[in-house]
């Protein structure tokens, strides 16, 4: 078995999981599209698309240098994948929230970007569940 140690890049993607299972737990009518959908623009969203939690989590992990979790050093790498990481985020979760949906109902290109990213974050989260053998967290079945 794999460790099941979750990297520090899929804390993130771990949050917006856990955000829009919520969602969708609460709202059982709601597809994964709704869930996902209602997530954008939500405080959590707003937060990791504008850079904060990443912000808190790189000056806890400088703060700290040795994540209590492992009792290991975090290494340069991860704080410069973590600040790429968030960059990515940022640019890919801009916010528009008055601009979601075209006239005709579709959404924008820029609002399609953010789902995209979602979706494949979400995905991410669900496939290092599956593959260190944690099933029971795949709640949204995303890779089924």
């Amino acid at each position: 078995m794999r460790s099941i140690d979750k990297p520090y890049v899929l804390f993130v993607a771990e949050k917006m999981y856990l955000e829009i299972s919520k969602i969708k737990k609460n709202n059982p009518e709601f597809s994964n599209i709704n869930a996902i959908e209602n997530f954008i623009g939500s405080k959590v969203y707003k937060e990791i698309s504008s850079g904060q939690f990443h912000d808190k989590m790189l000056a806890k992990l400088n703060n700290e240098l040795i994540s209590k979790k492992t009792k290991k050093t975090v290494s340069n790498e991860t704080i410069r994948l973590l600040e790429i990481q968030r960059d990515l985020v940022t640019k890919q979760l801009i916010q528009f929230p008055d601009l979601y949906y075209a006239k005709s109902h579709f959404p924008l290109e820029i609002s399609q970007r953010a789902f995209d990213h979602l979706w494949r974050m979400c995905e991410s989260y669900e496939l290092w569940c599956k593959e260190t053998n944690q099933a029971k967290l795949i709640v949204l079945k995303i890779i089924d």
